[in-house]
């Protein structure tokens, strides 16, 4: 049943499919119940209508309806246009907070605009009675269910409900609807739809000795903003439809441990162990309790005799009138000593319909689980919670940088939080990243993997673009992470002025100066962690072109991007139609860089045949019309293999590029199209053929103000594509004073003395022939028009030499040409051929028009030519005399030498050094990309080069594999080999190449900072991010290196496993981090705060390690160090909304022994951004480091961890090893390896 949303809190309800293959596929609606028995459909509403609630059709006030049906009944004669029109401006309506919004694939919104407007593309027309419903059958699954996070304008668009209800009106019901709520995200309150809500198992908890009925589990929909209030509401509304339920008491709701997924929809009390209970009356919402899709639920609805689930130890059962359970998290209780309370003595659990207690089961709060063996510190993996691969891969890359980690763990991070700075997030990235680094880095954890729930919601509260479950770009992830963390820590509380200095000319003592100064410069306003370890400078020069003048600027970088010196180029033919008609049309072979445009085209084909470029037009033809107009905005990767490319050579400005449109006084550029004699028809268009290739024509004022001369440019063009060009003219002989020569040549010409037995004859077009004369026969009518004869005449008689036949015009009435206005350049979209809808204009009607004008001109913008043929005339110089398809083969020199080059360099692996090349390479800005000259006081087009000045201690290399450029969306997959060791930058960086040349000239080095210059820059690998599949989806995985032991590990998630650092080297490879290898520490300032906080006072290692052995404390992040600074609009922490059960005592642990209270949780945020994106479906090439151990291959689906344990954080300074020293890590031998399958994390419990 399909149902339209209301206002209700009615939600989409939909048992699992998958665990019933007999249920037929649901839509994935907003505000619907689906069920697999249709009669709990009946029972669902006649409640819902009960309760007050809207009707599951479509559900309208009675107001708004009434306006509705009024509407839509006049809205069913609205005319094709009219329709668009409607829905376009009811598009434009801005989104409101709990509006229901409407997905409809782009698949079949291109037909609908296509049938409303009449185009007809490449695959036809298309009428509106062949459209249907709308159809999103490519946008779900089997089941019906949007799987794949859609973007919008490329697989979907939005549509508000009104737009939507028109929809439905005028082309029925659709059987899958994908309606969507428009919630706000972030602290700004940003309005946005959410795509992708949370879907949510429900089970229903039963006594006795278990289930009664195999019935799967329910699926509810629920947004990320409703309460926990709500969500009660709405579970209790859903089995109250479905069952009798003996009381309106709302139900307990609990939340089973995240390995528990049950696929009946009756669970039994056993199945509760280590369940969490809801707090019902919290105003969080689901984001804010850190409930993520697929969480199971277990609602428990009390009975005559109480509740359920009661308290062992007393002597009666459980009323419902008993008082509900004390709240886990309240904020008058400290937290810690709350929960070592109520982990010391477990809950038992009794069935209700039992007369003795029985066995005893332990519930607990949720992520409590019983001690495991302890894991290796670092090694710890991280829950994919649907798509967020890409940030638990940047993650490990981050937390396994040995100084950032020793910043965060000695606390030091706790003294330079700035939650003052408008800049930052008021320290709550700083305190998550650090909570989830001390977690991962915890040496008493036996967790094996941990969902960073926590930090996501901090994520995603400042930065909405990483918010839902869609897949993101993890260097992106990693530049906010590195920016954020900056401006949270930043030791600059107040920000002065400060102005960028210039460079005023000098060698290498000013250039150093100039560096140095906007350096010092950058650092009165930046001062923090990062800058000290990934920030360097880098040197930008501009030239001008004209005057030479000379720019340098020196500007920070803390991330470096290289381009791959790999350019996917793509070859295609482009017919090349010449103005001279003397001249050959030719077909030539172009390759260039995919993402290069149709100005580069033209550029080339210029330079290549000897033309301006700003002359010629690139044009596609498909169906014998101008099909797409190949502008300088549309990329030449956008082309299909079977497009028709074509180019014409005018003789003026083409008027297709933005400075040459076609001012008052220019000649008008027009299309010509060809066609059969034109037969109107009903509806729409004309049952007209068109042949041939249309053609562009150049007409001046002058000419554009007679009829005639257009017509006599038109058939001039038309000489070219008929091999019987002089038939289109009008001829006549030649004489010898035409010859315009005084001394005639003469010619012998013998005869005979009979009657001449030949005749010369001369044709209309000029060619002269000599016709045999034959006695006719009597009665004939012997026709000698045109004939010479010559009487008698003796062998010595000479004839007066004859000059060339003469053109004297063309010939009239060839074919009837239309004018018909048009509303695009070039005639591109021309849909139809002749009079469409009245659109076309006769000469005289323009004649009229254009009687007041000043030239009278015939033609107005964006005309196009018609030319009617009768079949006789096109089949007579368009049947087998045309010429449309033959082209001459023309291949410029430089397209085989490049072809020649291409192929030595194709086996040739890119290195490193490659790209560092390819970014110091010396280009020329683009013309919208013009520099201001101060010079000549004007923009002009410089040429640009960036060069590597200052490096930092830690290198973060930025392999640009994805092109977005214009529409394009693609992924270099090419091989990029990179060091693991010994990556040399010395030679490449400007400082240092400064300081030699000063060395060199005597130059006092004193008074120069420039360190060490004999010491060479050297860097190390340690971590790698990378990606594998294509644009838009894929999946991330890291490479990390252990600083502790030096093991390489491989993080997939929650899978880790042993690796070595060579495996790290693929073609996946995407971010790199690179290590500098020195005498000196690393960090600079950072490092000297980390010593000294070293030497403070701390509790002894073995004290922390009895203390943690005694008290079992929960899963949430490992302390924080310090409470979050309070932000503004967020309610302060009162632990999340869950309640412990019933019974919990005091623990005998003794708090002295025990480590400093810390925060065990987070302080929750609301929903941010969703921000969807297209999975690629390319194929993987995935090394896998474990081929014994499962991997993940896809982000689509959750993984449900099993383990959410979390002790304590160790006291500062316990994880450094003050004698280790950082170690090169050596490869592996042939007969090693170096993947020892060892599986140090990971479920069986995940979702692909």
């Amino acid at each position: 049943m399909d149902s339209q949303p209301s206002s209700s809190s009615k939600r989409s309800i939909s048992v699992d499919p998958s665990q019933d293959p007999q249920a037929a596929p649901q839509p994935d609606e907003l505000a619907s119940l689906s069920m697999a028995d249709t009669t709990i459909h009946a029972d669902v509403d006649a409640y819902m209508a009960e309760q007050g609630d809207a009707s599951t059709s479509i559900i309208l006030e009675d107001d708004s309806a009434q306006r509705w049906q009024a509407n839509a009944a006049t809205a069913s004669d609205l005319s094709g246009e009219q329709k668009l029109a409607l829905i376009d401006q009811l598009g434009k309506t801005s989104m409101v907070e709990g509006a229901i919004w409407y997905l409809v694939s782009r698949l079949w919104a291109r037909r609908w605009r296509k049938a409303c407007s009449g185009d007809v593309d490449k695959d036809g027309p298309v009428t509106q009675a062949e459209l249907g419903p709308v159809d999103n059958s490519n946008l779900v699954d089997n089941n019906g269910i949007l799987q794949i996070p859609p973007l919008e304008g490329v697989d979907v668009e939005y549509h508000p409900e009104q737009a939507w209800q028109y929809l439905v009106s005028w082309y029925g019901q659709p059987e899958y609807p994908l309606a969507r709520k428009v919630i706000t995200r972030g602290i700004a309150k940003q309005t946005g739809l959410e795509i992708m809500p949370p879907r949510l198992r429900i089970h229903l908890l039963v006594g006795g000795n278990g289930p009664a009925s195999i019935q799967p589990f329910v699926t509810l929909s629920m947004s990320t903003n409703d309460t926990a209030e709500t969500f009660v509401s709405t579970i209790s509304t859903l089995f109250r439809a479905m069952r009798t339920i003996p009381t309106v008491k709302p139900p307990r709701i609990w939340k089973l441990p995240e390995h528990e997924k049950i696929q009946q929809l009756e669970v039994s009390i056993s199945k509760l162990k280590g369940a969490a209970l809801l707090d019902a009356e919290g105003r969080k919402t689901l984001d804010e309790l850190l409930i993520d899709s697929g969480d199971s639920f277990v609602a428990e609805f009390p009975t005559e005799n109480g509740w359920l689930v009661r308290d062992p130890g007393a002597s009666t059962p459980q009323s419902s009138t008993s008082a509900a359970p004390s709240k886990l998290f309240e904020p008058s209780s400290n937290f810690f000593d709350k929960m070592q309370s109520s982990s010391s003595t477990s809950t038992a659990l009794v069935k209700s319909d039992s007369t003795s207690l029985g066995a005893a089961l332990s519930i607990k709060p949720l992520g409590m689980r019983a001690k495991g063996p302890k894991i290796e510190p670092g090694t710890l993996g991280l829950a994919n919670m649907g798509n967020t691969c890409f940030m638990n891969s940047a993650i490990q890359c981050l937390v396994h940088t040995r100084e950032l980690m020793d910043y965060f763990l000695t606390g030091v991070y706790e003294d330079e939080l700035n939650p003052e700075n408008p800049l930052g997030m008021h320290g709550a990235i700083a305190e998550a990243f650090g909570a989830l680094l001390s977690r991962i880095w915890d040496p008493m954890s036996s967790s094996t993997s941990y969902p960073p729930r926590e930090f996501k919601q901090v994520l995603q509260k400042f930065a909405p673009q990483f918010g839902g479950y869609q897949q993101h770009d993890s260097q992106e992830l990693v530049a906010f992470l590195l920016d954020g963390l900056h401006e949270d820590l930043n030791r600059v509380l107040k920000k002065p002025y400060v102005e960028k200095p210039d460079w005023e000319g000098g060698g290498d003592k000013e250039l150093v100066a100039l560096a140095r100064n906007s350096w010092d410069g950058y650092m009165k306003r930046n001062d923090s962690v990062i800058v000290d370890l990934f920030q360097g400078q880098y040197q930008s020069t501009l030239v001008c072109p004209e005057c030479e003048k000379v720019s340098i600027t020196f500007d920070p970088f803390m991330y470096l991007t290289l381009p791959l010196p790999f350019q996917k180029k793509w070859c295609h033919d482009v017919f090349y139609i010449p103005w001279d008609a003397d001249k050959p049309h030719v077909k030539i072979p172009v390759e260039l860089n995919r993402d290069a445009s149709f100005k580069e085209v033209r550029q080339l084909l210029g330079r290549w045949m000897e033309v301006n470029p700003d002359h010629l037009v690139t044009l596609e033809i498909f169906s014998f019309r101008f099909y797409k107009d190949l502008n300088d905005h549309v990329a030449w990767g956008d082309m299909l293999d079977n497009d028709i490319i074509v180019c014409y050579e005018l003789p003026g400005p083409a008027q297709q590029i933005r400075l040459n449109k076609r001012q008052p006084g220019d000649p008008f550029v027009v299309p010509v199209f060809l066609s059969d004699t034109l037969r109107t028809t009903r509806g729409y268009g004309t049952n007209n053929g068109a042949f041939g290739y249309p053609f562009l024509v150049f007409i001046s004022e002058q000419d554009a103000c007679d009829q005639e001369a257009m017509y006599n440019i038109v058939l001039s063009r038309l000489e070219r594509w008929t091999e019987n060009a002089r038939d289109l003219s009008r001829w006549e002989a030649g004489s010898p004073a035409d010859s315009g020569d005084d001394s005639l040549e003469e010619v012998p010409i013998p005869l005979t003395n009979g009657a001449p037995d030949s005749t010369v004859e001369i044709t209309e077009n000029g060619d002269v022939i000599t016709v045999e004369d034959v006695s006719p026969e009597e009665g004939d009518i012997v026709d000698q028009k045109g004939t010479l004869l010559i009487h008698e005449a003796d062998h010595d008689q000479v004839a007066p030499k004859l000059s060339s036949p003469r053109k004297v015009g063309f010939k009239k009435e060839i074919f009837q040409l239309h004018v018909n206005p048009y509303n695009a350049p070039f005639g591109v979209g021309f849909g139809t051929i002749g009079p469409t809808r009245g659109t076309v204009s006769s000469f005289e009607s323009r004649e009229e028009e254009s009687q007041n004008l000043s030239p009278p001109v015939l033609l107005r913008p964006y005309d196009t030519f018609i030319c009617e043929f009768d079949s006789h005339m096109k089949s007579y110089y368009f049947g087998e005399h045309a010429k449309w398809n033959k082209f001459d083969d023309f291949i410029h020199p430089e397209f085989e030498a490049n072809r020649a080059a291409a192929k030595a360099l194709k086996n040739k692996s890119i290195s490193l050094q490659d790209c560092l090349d390819e970014f110091t390479k010396e280009e020329k800005l683009g013309e919208d990309d013009l520099w201001y000259c101060p010079r000549c006081k004007k923009h002009q087009q410089a040429t640009k080069r960036f060069d590597l000045w200052k490096v930092p201690d830690i290198l973060v290399v930025h392999l640009k594999r994805f092109s977005n450029n214009r529409t394009l969306r693609d992924k270099i997959d090419a091989f990029v080999d990179f060091p693991v060791e010994g990556l040399d930058l010395t030679a490449m960086i400007g400082e240092r190449q400064a300081a030699k040349r000063l060395t060199e000239e005597g130059a006092d080095m004193q008074t120069f900072d420039f360190g060490d210059i004999d010491e060479p820059l050297v860097y190390d690998l340690y971590a790698v991010d990378e990606h594998l599949g294509g644009l838009g989806g894929g999946h991330y995985r890291a490479y990390a290196q252990n600083h502790t032991t030096n093991q390489w590990y491989h993080f997939d998630d929650t899978h880790v496993s042993t690796s070595q650092p060579e495996a790290a080297v693929n073609s996946n490879a995407y971010l790199l981090f690179y290590k500098r290898r020195t005498a000196r520490p690393l960090g600079g300032k950072s490092h000297e705060k980390i010593e000294a906080a070293r030497q403070r006072p701390k509790a002894s290692s073995s004290t922390a390690e009895v203390a943690l052995e005694e008290t079992q404390l929960p899963t949430p992040p490992s302390e924080p160090l310090r409470s979050l600074v309070a932000l503004p609009g967020v309610e302060d922490f009162d632990g999340g909304g869950w309640l412990s059960p019933p019974g919990t005592t005091s623990s005998s642990a003794s708090r002295g022994s025990s480590p400093p209270p810390l925060d065990d949780e987070l302080p929750t945020f609301e929903e941010s951004a969703e921000d969807p994106l297209v999975m690629s479906a390319r194929r993987y090439d995935m090394p896998d480091p474990s081929p014994s151990l499962p991997s993940p291959t896809s982000s689509l689906e959750a993984e449900m961890d099993s383990d959410d344990i979390y002790h304590s954080r160790v006291p500062p300074g316990m994880l450094h090893r003050d004698g280790l020293q950082w170690s090169k890590r050596h490869g592996t031998t042939a007969g090693d390896d170096g993947n020892d399958s060892v599986d140090i994390g990971g479920t069986d419990d995940e979702m692909d």
